[in-house]
């Protein structure tokens, strides 16, 4: 590759927090105008990478050229001005301003930075090319998780970057939307940007990226053309063993003579549900099934008593419900998993022990004082059980990798041993490794008594880690599923159908559904 063909050269680059060591003699070429992908474990450092690039963390060790020229003390303005953009998986928005203002934030064409009257026909320019169908002037606090990472997106596309590094862009969208985020960045490569894809979605990798560095434990392990690439193959790579990509067996489902530990009937809220009726038995795990906006996120908070429920019934073990907070819920075991884990689950001010320890403080505390030796004991015990890496029970949870993250905050509700378990999106922005580990802390769940609700956008996940589903559709449950046997595109085809069949299957996959 000639030397004008090199967007990005990371050469012998090396990066530590404290006493831990995140990137080690990182050497990676990014062309001009391909698809770049860093795949990995979480905590394998590909993250880093694209935020070394774009100036958000500087390296200890190594250089960095951007078209040739060294960069140092590098800083997220200076790589903007040197024409790279970086969408982040937790997303770096400013939720009281606008769509429109988040998008040119920073570009705005009044010198004030004030938006001026062309830069609304500059965001209607930038819908036309991304087609999200966004609202320019709702606010970013009001907005679902995948809507903004569609402004994250169009932010990036806006600043008419060179490079663009994409932190898990997929990991809130539904296929279609990704399929849309796929042909825009074909269509941004054919301009001869360069585009540095970090996902755990490897399906999405092998059909869009024309290369592939796998990482491992901070360092690259090789880096090759996706064409000669299987999805096992780089999950050999990425665990440093063959190993087979497989869900774990469900413990038997509960009779239906059992008694729910969760039942709802006719439930509405103002968020958007409306004549909800469900039940989760002990040890079952009961689906949630739709896309995006259907309102699964929406019946979790209500199961939780964080959105308050204006009319129906809802018991857990039998009790009616009546004002439900989450104090209540918590008190009546009812736990959490949200999809925002930084905003909604973690406090990233703590170490890893009071986060695990959070919400059963009363069990290690003596007359209002916690016993640090005992916390310690049963924080390290179930650091250890995840596997959360660093194992350290006062370790920084802010600079933990989103799966390490994630595994914090089951580890918290693991150690409640709650009564019902509503996971919301709980492997989202997270590797094979991690994935892997998540999926057995589910049926470990179930499979001790606990009642699981799960949700994921990933219909693959959700149908295979479930004992029954419930279809979900507009704020409203139009189905009930046995999951033995069913598939994504039968479960897609009743979605859209309830949908008004406008998106329907071609003949060829409906028939491949049955």
């Amino acid at each position: 590759m000639s030397e004008p063909d090199i967007a990005v050269r990371v050469r012998g680059v090396a990066k530590s927090f404290g006493k831990t060591r995140i990137l080690n003699d990182i050497t990676i070429d990014f062309a001009r105008g391909e698809v770049h992908a860093l795949v990995g474990e979480n905590g394998a450092g590909k993250s880093s990478v694209g935020k070394i690039i774009g100036g958000y963390y500087s390296a200890d060790e190594g250089t960095v050229e951007i078209f040739g020229e060294p960069v140092t003390r590098f800083t997220p303005h200076d790589a903007l001005g040197r024409g790279i953009a970086m969408i982040h998986q937790e997303l770096q928005l400013v939720p009281e301003l606008t769509v429109c203002q988040n998008v040119f934030l920073g570009k705005e064409s009044n010198r004030a930075s004030f938006l001026a009257r062309g830069d609304r026909a500059r965001f209607e320019e930038l819908e036309r090319t991304c087609g999200f169908s966004l609202n320019p002037d709702a606010k970013v606090a009001t907005l679902r998780i995948a809507e903004r990472q569609k402004v994250e997106i169009m932010r990036a596309i806006a600043r008419e970057a060179q490079i663009i590094i994409m932190d898990e862009p997929t990991s809130s969208l539904t296929e279609d939307e990704a399929d849309r985020l796929h042909a825009l960045i074909g269509r941004l490569k054919e301009q001869g940007v360069t585009v540095i894809y970090v996902s755990h979605f490897l399906e999405h990798i092998l059909a869009n990226c024309d290369r592939v560095t796998v990482m491992r434990d901070g360092r690259v392990i090789r880096t090759d053309p996706t064409a000669g690439e299987t999805k096992q193959s780089l999950v050999d790579s990425m665990l440093g063993e063959a190993a087979e990509i497989s869900w774990p067996e469900l413990p038997p489902r509960p009779l239906p003579s059992v008694a729910p530990v969760a039942e709802m009937r006719d439930v509405s809220t103002d968020t958007g549900l409306s004549g909800i009726s469900l039940e989760v038995r002990p040890g079952e795990i009961v689906g949630l099934i739709g896309l995006v906006g259907a309102g699964r996120t929406e019946l979790g908070r209500a199961m939780f008593g964080a959105d308050p429920i204006t009319s129906g019934h809802y018991a857990i073990e039998g009790v009616r419900q009546e004002r439900l907070s989450t104090h209540r819920a918590v008190e009546n075991g009812v736990a959490l998993v949200p999809e925002d884990r930084r905003k909604q689950g973690l406090v990233l001010t703590q170490t890893t022990r009071p986060n695990i320890s959070l919400a059963t403080l009363s069990e290690i505390s003596r007359m209002g004082f916690t016993q640090p030796r005992k916390e310690r004991r049963r924080a390290q015990a179930i650091i250890d059980h995840f596997g959360i890496v660093p194992n350290r029970v006062d370790g920084d949870v802010a600079f933990y990798s989103g799966g390490n993250q994630q595994k914090v905050l089951l580890a918290k509700w693991a150690v409640a041993r709650p009564k019902l378990l509503i996971l919301d999106e709980p492997s989202r922005g997270v590797d094979i490794g991690a994935r892997r580990r998540i999926h057995e802390f589910v049926v470990e769940m179930a499979a001790s008594g606990i009642g699981v609700v799960l949700i994921s956008s990933e219909l693959e996940e959700v149908i295979a880690l479930s004992h029954r589903g419930y279809l979900m559709s507009e704020g409203r449950i139009f189905g009930e599923v046995d999951t033995r046997g069913l598939t994504v595109e039968a479960a897609l085809n009743r979605i859209f159908a309830q949908q008004g069949g406008e998106h329907m299957l071609a003949p060829q996959q409906q028939e491949a559904a049955q």
